[in-house]
């Protein structure tokens, strides 16, 4: 079986000609230059990966490179399923949101506690919107305009994949109110999370029922590849945190974005150096294939 090892340097790192070359060496591949000096595919013949996974590491140690090992027949994806915060926008939706209303600290702790799958995702939601009961529905556009940041790759992932052929979709643990705006931005073509209850113009503190969860995400990703006549090995989902890792495991190829160690442990491959477009690279897309503002 042809496999393909892909190396990725960060964004503003350092050339990866060297290390290619002896990792090529190594494996007895050859080596296919995505990005001249940025990015390549190493290609090697083995029956499994686990021996080319050892000698990439030993060679990278802690040289700031991403790497994915997979079959290199079949890389390219139909469906790309992403979680919304910290991974297609820089920040989490509700800390912002709890800062603007004097609670950040009190709620950033309990968000990063289950972002690490420390307590229930849903009871977690519950208890830090419940903190927001009774603030202005006007915090929502103020986090929006003055917090939000698209994570950068993440116009050129989705304009290139589209481009090819792909259906992509935003499923989060967050509120609508602000994956319709991140879809709007971007150019999702699905999104799903969870609904705030907002009553005269003041947010209730309650979600509308059901939670949107870690499992939730997972039987989405099913209906949504299902639903396009497409294979559990032409999906592609990222996220970073525990709530992910269900939809991480589903996946033909889930990838872990600047990840918790819980979500690092589910995915197929980790992205701790790069941005967004390194998804690109790890399917086999050259440099000169992508399309976006931000490539």
């Amino acid at each position: 079986m042809e496999l393909a090892l892909t190396l990725v340097a960060a964004p503003h790192g350092p050339a990866i000609t060297e290390i290619a070359s002896s990792v090529t060496g190594r494996l007895r591949g050859r080596m296919v230059w995505l990005d001249e000096g940025r990015a390549a595919d190493l290609l090697f013949e083995a029956q499994d990966d686990a021996a080319a996974r050892e000698i990439a590491a030993d060679l990278i140690e802690d040289r700031p490179i991403d790497m994915a090992i997979q079959p290199r027949h079949g890389r390219r994806k139909k469906l790309l399923v992403g979680d919304m915060d910290s991974t297609f926008i820089t920040v989490e939706c509700i800390d912002v949101l709890a800062a603007r209303a004097g609670l950040g600290e009190a709620v950033a702790a309990i968000t990063q506690s289950t972002i690490r799958g420390e307590c229930d995702f849903s009871d977690s939601l519950r208890e830090r919107v419940a903190l927001l009961e009774g603030a202005e529905e006007s915090l929502l556009l103020d986090a929006w305009n003055k917090d939000v940041a698209m994570m950068p790759g993440g116009r050129t992932l989705l304009a290139t994949m589209k481009h090819n052929g792909a259906q992509t979709a935003l499923v989060s643990g967050g509120f609508t109110w602000f994956t319709e705006r991140v879809v709007a931005e971007l150019g999702f073509d699905h999104h799903r999370a969870n609904i705030l209850e907002i009553r005269d113009g003041t947010l209730t503190g309650k979600v509308i029922e059901p939670v949107l969860d870690s499992d939730a995400k997972r039987i989405i990703l099913g209906e949504l590849h299902r639903n396009q006549g497409l294979s559990v090995n032409e999906t592609l989902t990222v996220g970073d945190g525990a709530n992910d890792v269900a939809m991480l495991k589903a996946a033909g190829l889930g990838v872990a974005y600047h990840p918790v160690p819980a979500a690092a442990q589910a995915a197929d491959a980790t992205i701790y150096h790069g941005d967004l477009t390194a998804l690109l690279y790890f399917q086999g897309y050259r440099r000169k294939d992508f399309i976006g503002a931000d490539q």
